[in-house]
């Protein structure tokens, strides 16, 4: 049997007088799509950062696909794409220019780019800088850098932002067959996004009966 992708223990994470985390143990299955809800200051983005190795915990344990994350974080993080909260681009950079950067650091031949920029709808702003584009085709490009290098697991956190239905589906249709944990507030995009919830409230995952199936009562 394979392990599984995300195997959390006991995470905890401080800023300051601030507790993000608190002891936050997570199993998620290869192939499984978890939403992580919960208000603002709850925690969400402290996490997700944990599990695609931005961020190292104060405390805990962390293994991604049954190697130690925190010990091996070169080795787990090719198979991971994270699409953080802003789109994190190079304004000056054109479209085209900034996955081919990208293509570059994961070592990805530059015509990879091009078609994720097809992948996206963003051939016809390949020679735009990107700073001059709408903020929502800035997180569309942004969503195509996160999957350049095909990760198994994709991290988002909150990936819509912006996003009209077009954009949506695009998330739909590239969460499918991978591993993802996503940051929402919007429970409709975790509903078609997730098959598994779980929330936060004050750094700490909330009773297990908040830990059900999307659509159906908790």
């Amino acid at each position: 049997m394979s392990r599984p992708a995300i195997e959390a223990t006991g995470l905890a994470q401080r800023f300051g007088r601030t507790v993000a985390l608190r002891g936050v143990d997570l199993t998620v299955e290869v192939g499984e799509r978890v939403a992580v809800l919960g208000d603002n200051g709850a925690g969400k983005t402290t996490l997700l950062r944990v599990l695609a190795t931005v961020a190292r915990p104060d405390r805990g344990q962390l293994r991604l696909f049954g190697a130690d994350a925190l010990a091996r974080r070169d080795a787990v993080r090719p198979r991971i794409g994270w699409l953080a909260h802003q789109p994190g681009l190079y304004p000056a950079l054109t479209a085209l220019e900034n996955l081919e950067f990208f293509c570059t650091l994961h070592g990805l031949p530059r015509a990879r780019a091009a078609a994720c920029l097809e992948l996206a709808g963003l051939t016809g702003d390949a020679a735009r800088p990107a700073g001059e584009l709408s903020r929502g085709r800035q997180q569309r490009l942004a969503i195509a850098r996160s999957v350049l290098h095909d990760p198994e697991l994709w991290v988002l956190d909150e990936p819509d932002t912006s996003l009209d239905a077009a954009g949506r589906a695009l998330l739909e249709s590239l969460a499918a067959g991978r591993t993802v944990v996503v940051a929402t507030h919007d429970r409709e995009l975790a509903a078609r996004l997730a098959g598994r919830r779980l929330e936060l409230r004050d750094g700490r995952v909330v009773d297990p009966p908040s830990l059900t199936v999307l659509g159906q009562p908790s």
